[in-house]
C-alpha cells in the first residue's frame, strides 16, 4: 500500500519507489484487503507482484524505508549493503511518534487504519524528498 500511496502524490522530480518484502517465498499478487482499501480511496495498483529484497536493491542512491524497527534491524543484520544511513524507519524520517503497524492478517478495517496512517506519513515523506 505504501508504494501505491507514494505514487498517488505528485512529484516535482522523478523518484523510483518500489515495494520489497523480507520473506517472499514466491511472487504473490496484492493482498485483497489492501487492494480493496486502495480502490476505495481511488488508488489502483495494477500488475503488482511481491518481490524479495535483494542486496542488489541497494545502491548509492537507494533509501530503504521500513514501517517497523524490527524490519529495519532484520535488514541491517541480513543484508551486506544495508547501513544505518540507507535503511531508515518511516516515522523517524517524517517526525511521527509511532511506527506504522503491519496490518497483515487483520480485518479490512485494520488495513483501512494502516492506509490512513501511511497516507499522512507518506505525504510528509514526499514533501521531505522534494526539498
Amino acid at each position: 500500500m505504501a508504494t501505491a500511496i507514494f505514487h498517488s502524490f505528485p512529484h516535482s522530480r522523478p523518484i523510483i519507489c518500489e515495494a520489497r518484502g523480507l520473506i517472499v517465498q514466491f511472487p504473490e499478487p496484492l493482498n485483497q484487503k489492501a487492494d480493496a482499501v486502495l480502490i476505495s480511496n481511488g488508488i489502483e495498483l495494477k500488475d503488482y507482484s511481491s518481490k524479495q529484497l535483494q542486496d542488489s536493491d541497494f545502491s548509492d542512491n537507494s533509501l530503504i524505508i521500513t514501517m517497523e524497527e524490527g524490519q529495519r534491524q532484520k535488514i541491517l543484520s541480513e543484508y551486506a549493503n544495508a547501513t544505518e544511513e540507507n535503511t531508515r524507519l518511516l516515522n523517524e524520517l517524517v517526525g511521527d511518534e509511532l511506527e506504522v503497524m503491519d496490518p497483515y492478517g487483520g480485518s479490512v478495517q485494520t488495513y483501512g487504519l494502516c492506509y490512513e496512517v501511511l497516507k499522512v506519513s507518506i505525504e510528509k515523506l514526499v514533501k521531505l524528498l522534494e526539498v
